[in-house]
């Protein structure tokens, strides 16, 4: 952005558009309200819906994930024929009844057609097979995944017809599959151009990678879900979980580091056939499900999947890079009710530390080379849970474990390599279960959602900053933010269920059950993909009310113009004083006005004043100023400082208000002053009034000693 200097070189070029012309008006948009929830896909059976994404065409990528397989493949697929970007205000709904047999591959969708691009086993153009996980050291095949997860597309053009379609394979180790696909506008679908695996052995391989989302720079964000909580038993070979790590140690030729795992990946230079992978440890080490980047490129949201989990928040040191920066927790306080259905919470950010992801991986290397070998029963190789608590006390200067003494650290390595741990240590809230996707669109940003897949556990065990009634079905959560793109509220938006536990499929299948994907379209409206055995088969759902953005619903008002002092000379100069205020501000967006003040009947400017830097509801600006007696208008008028800076000339104005005001003892008629008597059966706390009045309808002939403001308020359509 540029600086306040260039906003006011850029204002004087508004002051001759200002001057030359009336004083404009700004209109308002109306609401539709659809059907709240609409089944709009049905999967295969033991198909759990995967991979969700939108592009910037509309285009709906989304997967089915390990289906039976003695019926079905697991797919990568996208739904033509629909602009999911501009969806109509009423969609067609499924079936609950329909079959997997209606379409070959059983993937069911009541709008559009679903094509499908790539399956599990499938030849590659550049060699191997769809899914297929590759050793590092060797290049032996390891297995083939029918694991599909995240998708993301990347245009190569600037029409977005063709690109790179990256999807996520969910697996120990993971793969991510590159496919160059082109619209056929013919056939009314997608060629598939090239198709490989993606080495991904720069990062030592993934983890486990899941969901993810696209960062505002267009980088693909994937999500390793660690579920390795009991880091002490990485090296130990009798432990259940072991045979992952023997996976991986297959993979890549030599014991893994534990530490190497459970982080955000970016995919760098995305438009290349060749790509960058950066693991942002600076982000924390748990199970990401996925990311939700807000529209400062700084301010992140990262939900950890499992249980006894912790929400975290991300906030970088530089706009676009989310290479270092500090990383947050939530602490919790419940509302009164138990009923999970209603019950919100009100949000508290923990800092944990600050970092990079060069520090931190020197941390990371001190891991290096422990094998099995050196497993000893009872005894731990990695982090332990004294060492955390230690840096705890360090950061809290408080003794926790009530030894006696307050710990202490010689570097903050815990919050990043053991941030679930280290969070609850802090005292932030960590009873969260099976906390899945988190969304965000930029054109309907009131709010995140949370998808949380079932509300048991630790959520509903009678104690702790959690405590709410059991919905095995699931709930997915609303959060609102205050300032500076921060959560400050969570709430139910949607309960699953209702769940009859001596049923086959115990979730209504009329309902939501298992939310796990989820996206928030343009108009506001959410797509929720199901991850479940309470249904028969997974669905993806369509919620919620179409919506006009609160973006565009901002005001400023001028609340009052005010004698500041009276001359003794009537002729002189009256000094006056205004106070604009400013209301409905979309979070995370900085504000510019303009007020402007002309006599009637003359174009000339007799005063203006510019107002940068709004942030803020409630934001209120006072200035002073002198004027001749006479009639006048004051005006205040509102743009956003960015759209404003890129080209003043055609910057949308936000909203307009223009007032009435009389500068003397006299009133104005028609924008006429007159100097006359008032009327002595008027309300004689209006003619001696010092403040002018709110304003409102126009009142004839008043004001003594005062001034008389009439407000026209004009919203844009």
């Amino acid at each position: 952005m540029r600086s306040k200097t260039a906003l006011i070189l850029l204002s004087i070029g508004l002051l001759v558009t200002l001057s030359a012309s009336p004083f404009v008006t700004a209109q308002a948009n109306e609401e539709t309200t659809p059907a709240l929830m609409t089944r709009i896909m049905m999967m295969p059976p033991d198909a759990e819906v995967t991979g969700m994404h939108i592009d910037t065409n509309g285009n709906f990528f989304v997967n089915a994930m390990h289906p039976d397989e003695d019926r079905y493949k697991a797919t990568i697929g996208v739904i033509n024929g629909v602009d999911w970007n501009n969806l109509a205000e009423t969609v067609p709904e499924l079936d609950a009844s329909s079959s997997e047999d209606d379409i070959w591959h059983g993937i069911r969708t009541s709008h559009g057609a679903y094509q499908v691009i790539l399956q599990s086993g499938d030849a590659l153009s550049e060699g191997g097979v769809a899914g297929g996980i590759y050793a590092a050291d060797d290049g032996n095949q390891l297995l083939v995944s029918k694991k599909p997860d995240y998708n993301a597309f990347v245009p190569l053009n600037d029409d977005g017809t063709h690109g790179y379609l990256y999807t996520a394979w969910e697996d120990r180790p993971a793969g991510i599959s590159q496919v160059e696909i082109e619209w056929d506008s013919a056939s009314s679908e997608w060629d598939v151009l090239t198709s490989k695996m993606l080495d991904l052995s720069s990062i030592n391989g993934g983890w486990v990678l899941c969901f993810g989302s696209m960062s505002p720079w267009g980088s693909p964000l994937f999500s390793e879900e660690l579920y390795f909580d009991d880091t002490e038993h990485w090296n130990d070979d009798s432990f259940r979980y072991h045979s992952d790590q023997t996976k991986l140690e297959n993979y890549l030729g030599h014991y893994p580091n534990p530490y190497d795992y459970g982080y955000i990946v970016e995919l760098e230079n995305a438009t290349t056939a060749e790509p960058d992978l950066v693991r942002h440890l600076a982000m924390g080490r748990f199970s990401h499900e996925n990311a939700a980047v807000m529209p400062d490129q700084r301010t992140v949201y990262l939900t950890d999947d499992g249980y006894d989990t912790v929400l975290f928040k991300f906030v970088a040191d530089t706009a676009g890079d989310l290479g270092s920066g500090t990383l947050y927790a939530a602490k919790l306080s419940q509302d009164s009710t138990r009923d999970s259905a209603i019950a919100g919470f009100d949000v508290e950010w923990m800092e944990m530390a600050s970092s990079s992801n060069a520090e931190i991986q020197t941390w990371i290397d001190d891991y290096d080379g422990i094998t099995t070998d050196d497993y000893v029963a009872g005894q731990n190789a990695y982090i332990s849970d004294e060492e955390i608590n230690d840096w705890a006390e360090w950061r809290l200067n408080e003794d926790l474990n009530k030894d006696g003494t307050i710990g202490s650290a010689v570097d903050n390595r815990v919050a990043f390599l053991e941030s679930r741990k280290a969070a609850a240590a802090l005292g932030a809230s960590d009873e969260w279960n099976k906390m899945e996707g988190v969304a965000f669109n930029e054109n309907a940003p009131e709010s995140l959602y949370l998808a949380m897949s079932r509300i048991e556990s630790a959520m509903s065990d009678g104690q702790g900053d959690i405590d709410v009634t059991q919905n095995s079905c699931g709930i997915v959560y609303r959060m609102t933010m205050g300032e500076g793109w921060s959560v400050n509220r969570i709430d139910p938006a949607i309960s699953g269920g209702p769940y009859t536990s001596s049923a086959q499929y115990k979730c209504d299948v009329n309902n939501l059950a298992g939310p796990d994907n989820l996206l928030v379209l343009d108009d506001g409206r959410v797509l929720i993909g199901e991850d479940t055995y309470n249904h028969e088969s997974n669905m993806v759902w369509l919620w919620g009310e179409k919506s006009v953005s609160m973006k565009g619903n901002e005001t400023i008002t001028v609340n009052a113009v005010n004698v500041a002092s009276t001359p003794t000379d009537t002729n002189a100069s009256w000094a006056y004083t205004y106070q604009a205020e400013v209301d409905q501000l979309h979070t995370g967006t900085t504000y510019t006005a303009f007020i402007s003040v002309k006599q009637f009947g003359d174009e000339a400017l007799k005063g203006f004043w510019l107002w940068n830097g709004i942030e803020n509801n409630g934001e209120q600006h006072e200035d002073s100023f002198s004027l001749q007696i006479g009639c006048y208008l004051i005006n205040a008028s509102l743009y956003e400082s960015e759209d404003l800076n890129a080209d003043a000339k055609n910057a949308t104005l936000l909203f307009s208000s223009t007032s009435e005001f009389v500068v003397g003892n006299g009133a104005c008629l028609d924008g006429v002053y007159d100097d006359g008597v008032v009327d002595s059966q008027e309300d004689s706390d209006v003619r001696t009034g010092e403040n002018t009045p709110g304003f409102g309808t126009i009142i004839s002939l008043i004001a003594v000693l005062g001034a008389v403001c009439v407000v026209s308020r004009h919203k844009r359509f």
